[in-house]
């Protein structure tokens, strides 16, 4: 899954993404589920550097295309000479690619994408006052420890900060890629549960019951994979949980 955001903390324009990649995948004919390493996935020197040779190649390949537009300031960049030698030094810098250890379980997955995937440049409880032209927010300065501080702009830059961040129209902010692309999803992903259900299994368990010497997994009806009781309801509670019945005559 990749998650472009657009913001910092100062709603400054910060374009910046945010890739979620699993520990696995299936094998190329389907029938298998590969468990990656144990050792933490990839260099981050080395992937710094291909991620900086693969996006400057798109960036050009987009120039070529006619894909990229210039406006104001950036007028200049459309002719191919000065593009060309405002790309040149991009090549010679560092990039920063920020790594994190894989989560702990999918508890921490949800609890990751719930603070960025559906929130806006900035939420109501950031906002300080609103005196003389003047909106006043709280931010988290990350180079000096995380402190809360306060910045102050009139409302003109305010909202043209915040509109920065309005995605264009056909732009999608959550892309997800592999098993979950949404083309392929409905059909890999069953699969992946039940091929995961499988591997998790001791081999001199392959053709016993899935819930035998574990009270609380259950085969799913639907894709095979495990399911574990985390709440058993009494009939008086599901009664009250359910749906209120329609009368015949209504």
């Amino acid at each position: 899954m990749r998650h472009f955001r657009p913001w910092s903390q100062q709603l400054q324009l910060h374009p910046h993404l945010h890739i979620i990649i699993p520990a696995g995948g299936l094998s190329p004919d389907h029938t298998r589920w590969v468990r990656s390493r144990n050792k933490y996935f990839l260099p981050k020197k080395v992937l710094r550097r291909v991620f900086r040779g693969k996006f400057r190649e798109a960036l050009k390949q987009a120039f070529q295309d006619g894909l990229l537009r210039f406006e104001g300031k950036l007028k200049l960049l459309a002719k191919p000479k000065i593009f060309a030698a405002w790309l040149r030094p991009l090549y010679r810098k560092d990039w920063v690619v920020y790594l994190k250890r894989p989560f702990g379980g999918p508890e921490y997955v949800l609890q990751y994408l719930g603070r960025y995937t559906h929130r806006v440049a900035i939420s109501n409880h950031r906002l300080v006052s609103f005196i003389d032209g003047q909106v006043t927010f709280r931010w988290r300065d990350s180079a000096d420890h995380n402190k809360q501080k306060s910045r102050s702009l009139s409302v003109g830059e305010f909202l043209s900060r915040f509109l920065l961040h309005l995605l264009p129209q056909g732009f999608v902010r959550i892309r997800h890629f592999g098993f979950l692309a949404s083309r392929r999803r409905a059909k890999l992903l069953p699969l992946c549960f039940q091929l995961l259900g499988a591997a998790q299994q001791p081999p001199h368990e392959e053709h016993t019951s899935s819930t035998e010497g574990s009270p609380d997994l259950y085969p799913c009806p639907n894709c095979g994979g495990p399911m574990r009781v985390i709440e058993r309801l009494t009939a008086a509670e599901i009664q009250l949980r359910s749906p209120p019945r329609t009368s015949a005559a209504a």
